[in-house]
């Protein structure tokens, strides 16, 4: 198992032209883009807009280029640290066996954490300290890692929706990166507020996150856990 790190400018953009598409502004996921760029996004036709929006990031990741580079080097080099145990570790925690043998790490421009519902390549900011990164790469790992666990068959049954397999797996991401000991070995710098914060981009889950964290302490099983928040957590 191994997460890499790399540089991908098309992954990158192709996900900035999604969110934008939905209507998403750059405060709501992070992306670092001019506002004279977005005030033309409704003036230019979509072809015309698409366009400029790729000269823009081309742009940018030509300067960056060099030290985004060094960055991907910084960030691979400080997971490879955990990445053994880190993998081993989830597959004891949760039961389940990774979907995929790799996993990569876009090291984003714009983007500052974007998971993947169960695919093998998440996104991550590139101007964070090499090792203060780990905590929340795992997270959107973790993400994917859950919503692969859905995939499987003795789940089908629920019928669950995207959202409600989401909220479960962030949810999930937070517990077994912040209430799993051995987990939290792997960046034992962070406090204990920031073990399952309660303070973060998804307030509409907060009710259920707090719920579910004593479900999940006393938990007998991860999928035990899993199917006691599919009955306890809302829709």
């Amino acid at each position: 198992m191994k997460l890499i790190f790399k540089i991908d400018h098309n992954y990158d953009f192709a996900v900035i032209y999604e969110l934008l598409g939905q209507g998403k502004s750059p405060k709501e996921f992070t992306a670092k883009i001019e506002s004279s760029l977005l005030k033309k996004a409704s003036l230019l036709k979509r072809k015309e807009f698409v366009e400029e929006l790729k000269k823009y990031t081309q742009k940018k990741y030509g300067k960056s280029f060099p030290f985004l580079e060094k960055t991907v080097s910084l960030y691979q080099s400080s997971w490879d640290e955990i990445n053994k145990e880190f993998f081993f570790k989830t597959k004891e925690v949760t039961g389940f066996k990774w979907k995929h043998e790799e996993y990569f790490c876009v090291v984003s421009l714009f983007n500052r954490g974007i998971s993947n519902w169960g695919g093998n390549k998440i996104i991550r900011g590139w101007d964070e300290n090499p090792y203060l990164m780990r905590k929340i790469t795992a997270h959107e790992l973790l993400i994917s890692h859950v919503f692969s666990i859905f995939e499987k068959k003795e789940f089908e049954k629920y019928n669950l929706s995207n959202n409600k397999k989401w909220k479960i797996a962030e949810i999930s991401a937070f517990a077994i990166c912040g209430l799993e000991k051995e987990m939290t070995s792997f960046w034992p710098w962070i406090t204990k507020e920031e073990k399952y914060p309660l303070n973060h981009n998804y307030p509409h889950i907060y009710k259920d996150q707090k719920k579910l964290k004593t479900f999940y302490k006393n938990k007998k099983s991860f999928k035990s856990f899993l199917k006691k928040a599919i009955k306890e957590a809302d829709d």
